[in-house]
């Protein structure tokens, strides 16, 4: 028998951006310890987890999607989340991550960084199993899996990270209608 959770079990997630949006959680302050008194922390850069727990309520995601892994990972919070919120810009958009998407896939990239005519052994970085392989496009979260809730900037204000996440938490939809704050 499943014991009874008492508490929401809230994650964060870390695909290819600056951690610029997990900054701005943490500039909650003080909210950060009403978060911590009202949910279970399961998942996250400052959570000591290898594997992305189930039955999550809410996970924030940051970032977008830019190698395989990511694109695996984020396939498995969808299935084991309840709410998945798409968090800043890079998980909303692509934005900065998504530049490389101009060059027309992965490898220009790594020719440009690794295949210099100067480099004394130019090669492309390979370790099947180790380095995750770029995809050949960037993706928004969106367009990998379903997102319930949009949480824009650059990073988002934490009065809106607030917000959303105590509509998120109490069951409801996140309505930033009105809402959007920027700087």
């Amino acid at each position: 028998m499943t014991p009874q959770r008492t508490r929401p079990r809230l994650a964060t997630v870390w695909l290819g951006g600056c951690s610029g949006c997990h900054m701005s959680f943490l500039d909650l302050d003080e909210r950060l310890l009403d978060l911590a008194a009202r949910v279970d922390l399961v998942y996250g850069p400052l959570v000591d987890a290898k594997v992305f727990p189930e039955d999550v309520d809410v996970t924030l995601v940051e970032g977008a999607v830019a190698t395989d892994e990511h694109l695996r990972l984020l396939r498995l919070v969808r299935a084991r989340t309840r709410v998945l919120v798409a968090f800043g810009d890079c998980a909303v958009t692509g934005n900065v991550t998504a530049i490389r998407n101009a060059l027309g896939g992965a490898l220009p990239v790594l020719d440009r960084a690794y295949r210099d005519p100067r480099d004394l052994r130019p090669g492309l970085p390979e370790a099947p199993g180790i380095l995750p392989r770029l995809l050949d496009r960037v993706l928004p979260v969106h367009q990998a899996v379903k997102v319930d809730a949009f949480l824009p900037g650059c990073p988002p204000h934490p009065d809106l990270i607030h917000d959303v996440l105590e509509d998120a938490l109490a069951g409801r939809a996140p309505d930033l209608s009105g809402r959007l704050r920027f700087g």
